[in-house]
C-alpha cells in the first residue's frame, strides 16, 4: 500500500497570499496517481487544496491529515506541502490558512515526531515552503532527526526562500520535481528513486539559486514511480550474453550494417548484411543511445561495422552488465 498527502495552500485570512501553490498539488498528484504504464501508483492520494476563504486547509485539519498518513504500515507514506513556510529560533512552520504569525502553523517538530513514529517502511516528506530544508533539525541544538527509513526533500534551506517559476503558477522545485518523476530522473529500468529526485533538482539549480535539501536514513531506495524506460528490458537482460566479460571488445564486421551506399551494395568485397547479425546491431546501437556502448576507434557504429571495428562497455554499461551478471535485472 502507497499513500500520499498532498498539500497546496494559495489563499491565507492573514499574510500574503500565493499564486501555484494549488497548481503545484494538482501537478503532483496527477503524476504520483499512475506509472507510466498507466498501472495504479498511489491510489487515491489525498489532496487539501487552500483556494479561497471558504476551501480552507487550518492547522488542526493539517495535523490530523499527517497523523492519518503516518498511522499505518505502509509501504511508502509520502507527505507533500506547497505553502508558506514560517521559521524562528524555535524550529520551522508550515503555515495553515489562518495563520497569522507563522508560529502558529503546523511545527516541522510535530511533523518528524508523527513521521518518526510511523511504522510505514518508507517515510518521505517533501517540502515547498520558505525555509523548509530546516526539516529533520533540531535548531537549539543542531541535532538530527531523520528516524530510519525517513527521507526530507525540501526546496530550500532553511535561511532561503522557495522561489516560482517567471509568471508565477507554479514554484520552481515542484516544477523540476513533477519532471524526475515523469521520467526525467529514471534509470534504465524506468524507476525514479528519492535519491534521483534530488540529483535532478540539484542539476537543474544553479549554484547561485535557491539550494535544494536531502537528508535520508535509508539502507535502499525505494521507487516513487516507475516512467517509461529508456530501453526495453530485454535489452538489458542480454548485455553479459553480448559482453561476458567488463572489458570485452565486441567484434564487428560490414555484415553487421544492413545500410550502406550504391557503390558498397556493389562491392563484391564487402558482405551482404546479415539478418540475424543485422537484430544484434539493432540492440547494440540501443545500448549506444543510453551510453552503455561505444564504438572503438570510430565515432559512430556505422562506421566501426563498415572499417571492421569493435564496441565496448562504458562505465555505466559495465555496471549494468554486471547487475545483469548478478541476476539483479
Amino acid at each position: 500500500m502507497r499513500k500520499a498527502l498532498i498539500v497546496g495552500i494559495d489563499h491565507y485570512d492573514h499574510i500574503g497570499g500565493l499564486s501555484g501553490c494549488v497548481n503545484d498539488a494538482h501537478s503532483v498528484k496527477s503524476v504520483l496517481e499512475r506509472h507510466a504504464d498507466g498501472t495504479v501508483n498511489f491510489a487515491t492520494p489525498m489532496l487539501l487544496t487552500g483556494t479561497s476563504a471558504t476551501d480552507r486547509v487550518e492547522k488542526g485539519r493539517l495535523k490530523d491529515a499527517v497523523r492519518e498518513l503516518f498511522a499505518d504500515d505502509s509501504e511508502i507514506a509520502l507527505f507533500y506541502f506547497a505553502g508558506h513556510g514560517y521559521i524562528e529560533d524555535t524550529g520551522g512552520f508550515l503555515c495553515g490558512t489562518e495563520c497569522k504569525s507563522g508560529d502558529d502553523g503546523l511545527s516541522l517538530s510535530e511533523l518528524m515526531t508523527l513521521a518518526g513514529k510511523s511504522p510505514a517502511k518508507n517515510k518521505i516528506v517533501i517540502l515547498d515552503s520558505c525555509h523548509s530544508g530546516v526539516a529533520g533539525t533540531r535548531p537549539e541544538q543542531m541535532i538530527a532527526e531523520v528516524k530510519e527509513g525517513m527521507t526530507i526533500l525540501t526546496a530550500s534551506t532553511a535561511e532561503q526562500y522557495a522561489m516560482e517559476v517567471p509568471g508565477g503558477g507554479a514554484g520552481v522545485f515542484t516544477s523540476l520535481f513533477v519532471d524526475a518523476l515523469g521520467g526525467a530522473a529514471a534509470n534504465l529500468l524506468g524507476d525514479v528513486t528519492p535519491g534521483s529526485v534530488y540529483a535532478h533538482i540539484d542539476q537543474s539549480l544553479g549554484p547561485w539559486a535557491q539550494r535544494p535539501m536531502f537528508k535520508t536514513n535509508v539502507k535502499t531506495f525505494v521507487s516513487l514511480r516507475k516512467a517509461a524506460a529508456p530501453i526495453p528490458l530485454a535489452d538489458l537482460q542480454v548485455l553479459a550474453t553480448y559482453f561476458p566479460r567488463p572489458d570485452y571488445d565486441f567484434p564487428l564486421d560490414p555484415s553487421y550494417e544492413p545500410e550502406r551506399t550504391e557503390e558498397q551494395k556493389a562491392d563484391p568485397n564487402l558482405p551482404p548484411p546479415d539478418p540475424q547479425k543485422n537484430a544484434v546491431f539493432a540492440v547494440l546501437q540501443r545500448y549506444v543511445k543510453v551510453n552503455l556502448v561505444r564504438p572503438v576507434g570510430e565515432a559512430h557504429m556505422w562506421h566501426a561495422a563498415m572499417n571492421s571495428k569493435s564496441c565496448e562497455l562504458t562505465v555505466l554499461g559495465q555496471h549494468y552488465r554486471q547487475l545483469v551478471a548478478d541476476g539483479l535485472i
